[in-house]
């Protein structure tokens, strides 16, 4: 089962890194990082990379592709040779994914027309401009096509795709292997549960980064 993870500048680590640690440990998975161009590629932070061993253009087909969000989707979608490799593979897949903005990069793919996806809450109302329609659920499921909203949701999507990959059992097994049973110390993971001048900063920043 092979699954692929399309890097570009300026993606945020957690969105593949997160699905990675799950999906990765899928019996007989098979997972690549892969970019337009292979090397190492930096996160948004500017201070991690991750190395892209494959170019996009060498990998024909594959059982799932994970799309990371991130302050540099934006230039990704407005890289033919990225979205073209979406649109192009997606076809081929068992299933296509996205984490946070890297709903938008599905959309600039023409993957996403007329159909309900999530992103990140902050940018959830430019799904439209790609056909998309804004569905304020962290994970969406929609035939083949998985939608995650923010960051941590990835977590929760891959779990939820290994479940469909696997059995519900060796979900289960994994999740627990990565002891992952959140127990935040705040309450203010989404914009309706924190303050509106908190959400306001935030939606700011995020804006900001793209």
């Amino acid at each position: 089962m092979r699954i692929v993870f399309p890097l570009y500048p300026r993606f945020t680590a957690l969105d593949a890194i997160g699905p990675y640690e799950v999906l990765s440990r899928l019996p007989g998975a098979e997972v690549v990082f892969a970019a337009v161009a292979p090397g190492p590629v930096t996160t948004d932070t500017g201070t991690l990379t991750v190395l892209a061993e494959t170019a996009l253009a060498d990998i024909a087909d594959c059982d799932v592709v994970v799309v990371p969000g991130g302050p540099g989707c934006l230039e990704a979608g407005q890289d033919a040779a990225y979205t073209g490799w979406l649109a192009a593979v997606h076809p081929k897949t068992r299933w296509t994914a996205s984490v946070c903005s890297g709903s938008l990069l599905l959309g600039a793919a023409g993957i996403l027309d007329g159909l309900p996806a999530t992103s990140h809450w902050a940018v959830a109302e430019t799904l439209p401009m790609f056909g998309a329609i804004p569905t304020p659920r962290r994970t969406v499921f929609t035939g083949k096509i998985v939608t995650a909203a923010g960051v941590a949701s990835g977590i929760d999507m891959a779990l939820a795709l290994a479940a469909e990959l696997t059995d519900r059992e060796t979900a289960e097994s994994i999740q627990l292997f990565i002891e992952y049973d959140p127990q935040p110390p705040f309450d203010t993971g989404s914009p309706d549960k924190a303050p509106a001048p908190m959400v306001e900063r935030v939606r700011a920043q995020v804006m900001a980064d793209v």
